[in-house]
């Protein structure tokens, strides 16, 4: 196996990361990672309350189960009452109801101790913010909930599913919001917040080098697994990672993964 070094691949990474958006989920979560201001200004706007105040966020989090699956949170975050799961997703096949409802399972089971009572369990809220409105109807923001087929009344489990939609960017808080997660310049930016976030890793040399680690090792990662699988599914995938983490082109991807130029074109037709 060929691992790349950062020095290998700077120059590289270096014009990856003047092109990378808050809608890309490396970017995401490096500006994210244990950032209160930053995912308060994101729940602000996705849940209407001003007054809400973040005490804990983290990034990249696993939750195991018991048999052997886990799940890799984008973000999660406390307000000191509920939990908030926020998922960056660009593919809308990651946004899919069963993926909603799993995140949510393990929500529970990350969080809960033994001998926590029921009535106790906190507030959990999933927020897909997809690139695309998979749902087609227009809407800035679905929320999902359960309810009784018989009435339509509220089934009060204290779990939450909402969608944002990436197209719209309208005058709104929310719309500002995600006209801040599809900007490539800091400067265009309606969060101040977020923005100064974003130039630290995109201008600053220390935040800088950090994005060029970060994504070194996603990329030796994508090597790794391209190696170790060779089946034309787990080919695909793994393209589909690199080029929607790093964002490579689907040549460079499969340049990365070693996969001969014969057989591209075949997995261009896939894509």
């Amino acid at each position: 196996m060929i691992i790349i070094t950062l020095k290998q691949n700077q120059n590289q990474y270096l014009e990856k990361i003047k092109q990378l958006r808050l809608m890309d989920d490396t970017f995401f979560n490096s500006c994210f990672d244990g950032n209160i201001p930053c995912m308060e200004v994101v729940l602000r706007a996705v849940m209407g309350n001003e007054r809400l105040h973040v005490t804990e966020v983290f990034t990249q989090k696993n939750a195991p189960n018991l048999y052997g699956r886990s799940v890799r949170f984008d973000a999660l975050a406390t307000d000191g009452k509920a939990i908030y799961n926020v998922e960056i997703q660009r593919s809308d096949e990651g946004a899919i109801p069963r993926r909603a409802r799993y995140n949510s399972s393990m929500i529970d089971a990350r969080t809960v101790s033994k001998g926590t009572e029921f009535p106790d369990l906190p507030e959990t809220y999933v927020i897909f913010i997809t690139e695309h409105d998979i749902w087609k109807r227009g809407k800035p923001l679905y929320k999902v909930r359960r309810t009784f087929e018989d009435t339509a009344n509220a089934f009060d489990d204290g779990t939450h599913i909402l969608y944002v939609n990436g197209e719209c960017q309208s005058d709104s808080p929310l719309g500002r919001l995600m006209h801040d997660f599809f900007c490539t310049n800091p400067n265009d930016m309606y969060s101040e917040v977020l923005a100064e976030r974003a130039r630290f890793f995109k201008e600053d040399e220390k935040g800088v080098t950090a994005m060029c680690r970060v994504m070194e090792e996603l990329y030796n990662e994508g090597v790794a697994e391209g190696a170790a699988h060779a089946t034309e599914t787990e080919r695909l995938k793994n393209i589909k990672n690199l080029i929607l983490s790093l964002g490579l082109t689907a040549e460079a991807a499969m340049d990365a993964l070693k996969i001969s130029k014969d057989e591209q074109a075949k997995y261009l037709a896939l894509l």
